[in-house]
């Protein structure tokens, strides 16, 4: 194995890499959760459609999933201080840009902006802690404190963005993101120890192009098909275009010689499970957490504060049950902490979808939102295990990645793909009860949905709209569930425990 190049210096810095290293992860985790709490208030303030408010978050999240192996190539190659530094200048000014922006496109182009800064944070936070923790001791703790920092950003943004929208507006939660990400910029500058490890890594350029053009047209016409309607010419041109890239990406990463995939780690039926069980495992988690979004905020009102509390229950879970996750880690192993963990996340999501939103309080909703974070907790901690557990000790690293990028993708997907489903089942049953209502409620209805309908001042109609959101909700809750359910029977039949066998280039 060839080892990480690292600059000769004092060995306090050494402490001061793992600590930015830590803040790194906890920043782009940070953002990641941010609009959880305040989707509402910003659907209600810039009047958002159902899908523009989707974009909100997935503007985030794709270039996570698209751009995160490209900037750990980076990092190995040219530095990863120098790439950590450029993940925290992004984050700063896509978080400023979505501070002052008054348009939903602005919105977009800050969070796009800010999601590139956080691909570039959380591969090269980790590889700078792993390259100043060389002993297998020092390791583990480097390792136990990276992940504590990435569920105490996903505990923290909640409560951060409730309280900025209490003291100002939503923009101001934006504003504290890029104050972090400035105090971040300092400390990688003056704390972080640079490393690389350049041997054997190369650009893969047709291969991330390719990738990245198909995740879009999919994402596209899985966020637009609602509103445009699944026949329309664009939103069966980006399916089309899609099936297209997806292939193009295949033939390139099958037949290239550094590919940014190693799509022969998908002959292992052990790893290609955990792989599967990562996109839709996740995808059944934050689909669901999307759906909870729109029950508090569009549907309820509920204040942002209000509306943080019952994801701080969801990712305050984890960091109480950790120490029992890494003995069940060791003891049982992923496989059954991954079913156990699935069917948990589907009991929650399938418990809130079944409680009235007229009797939800936090009260009547903790046993559910409790099941989701118990769940959480093991699926996280499980995926990555159970992936690498598989292959032969040299692709561990490869595999690793490999699911990071996939767990990315059921993310990027979880709330496109769920929000589409709520917000069709609650336009095909508000539709028909429009009929008989006056011209603005129509007219408002064709311009935005039943989102728009359901904040605006329309008296009866309204109150149809709001109606017609829940149950779209309490049906994308209940496929949130179905999707777990789904990843679990995957996980419990392919998910094996063993050495993987060799893999072929």
């Amino acid at each position: 194995m060839i080892p990480d190049v690292v600059d000769e210096q004092p060995a306090r810095l050494a402490t001061g890499t793992l600590v930015a290293g830590c803040f790194a992860v906890f920043l782009a985790q940070t953002g990641l959760v941010l609009p959880a709490a305040i989707n509402g208030v910003i659907q209600r303030t810039l009047q958002l459609s159902g899908a523009e408010l989707t974009w909100v978050s997935d503007a985030f999240l794709v270039p996570i999933a698209m751009f995160s192996l490209t900037f750990g190539v980076l990092g190995d190659r040219y530095g990863r201080k120098k790439v950590l530094l450029a993940g925290f200048l992004l984050t700063l000014l896509g978080a400023a840009i979505a501070a002052v922006g008054s348009t939903a496109p602005t919105l977009w182009i800050g969070q796009a902006a800010a999601g590139v800064g956080a691909a570039a944070l959380f591969p090269s936070s980790l590889a700078v802690i792993t390259a100043v923790t060389p002993s297998p001791g020092a390791r583990a703790r480097g390792l136990a404190a990276w992940t504590t920092a990435l569920s105490a950003g996903a505990l923290v943004a909640p409560p951060l963005s409730g309280v900025a929208v209490e003291l100002g507006s939503f923009h101001w939660a934006f504003g504290a993101v890029a104050i972090l990400a400035g105090i971040g910029t300092v400390a990688i500058f003056l704390l972080v120890k640079e490393s690389s490890r350049p041997n054997g890594r190369s650009f893969d350029w047709p291969g991330q192009i390719a990738i990245a053009a198909a995740l879009l047209a999919l994402l596209f016409g899985v966020i637009e098909g609602q509103e445009l309607g699944w026949t329309s010419p664009l939103v069966v041109g980006a399916f089309v275009l899609f099936i297209v890239f997806l292939t193009a990406f295949i033939v390139i990463e099958n037949r290239g010689p550094q590919p940014m995939l190693r799509l022969s780690l998908f002959r292992i039926p052990a790893f290609s499970g955990a792989a599967v069980v990562a996109v839709v495992g996740m995808l059944g988690f934050l689909g669901g957490a999307y759906a909870l979004s729109i029950r508090l905020g569009v549907i309820q009102h509920q204040t942002p504060l209000q509306a943080a509390v019952p994801f701080l229950v969801i990712q305050g879970v984890t960091p109480f049950i950790w120490p029992l996750l890494v003995r069940l880690l060791r003891r049982v192993g992923p496989r059954i902490m991954l079913v156990c963990g699935l069917l948990a996340i589907a009991a929650g999501w399938g418990w809130l979808g079944a409680l009235p939103v007229a009797d939800s309080t936090i009260v009547t909703m903790l046993p559910a939102l409790l099941a989701v974070g118990l769940g959480f907790g093991l699926l996280v901690s499980a995926i990555t295990a159970a992936a690498v557990n598989v292959v032969p000790i040299q692709l561990t690293g490869m595999a690793s990645a490999t699911t990071s990028v996939v767990r990315d993708l059921g993310q990027t997907f979880g709330p496109a793909l769920i929000g589409a489903i709520v917000l069709s089942q609650a336009a095909a049953a508000l539709a028909p009860r429009l009929a008989g209502q006056p011209g603005p409620a129509n007219a408002v209805f064709e311009a935005g949905g039943p989102l728009a309908v359901a904040t605006a001042d329309l008296g009866p109609a309204s109150d149809l709209a709001r109606a017609a959101l829940e149950h779209g909700y309490a049906v994308g809750s209940f496929v949130s569930a179905a999707v777990c359910v789904c990843a679990a029977f995957v996980a419990l039949v392919m998910v094996r425990a063993g050495a993987g066998r060799e893999v072929r280039h």
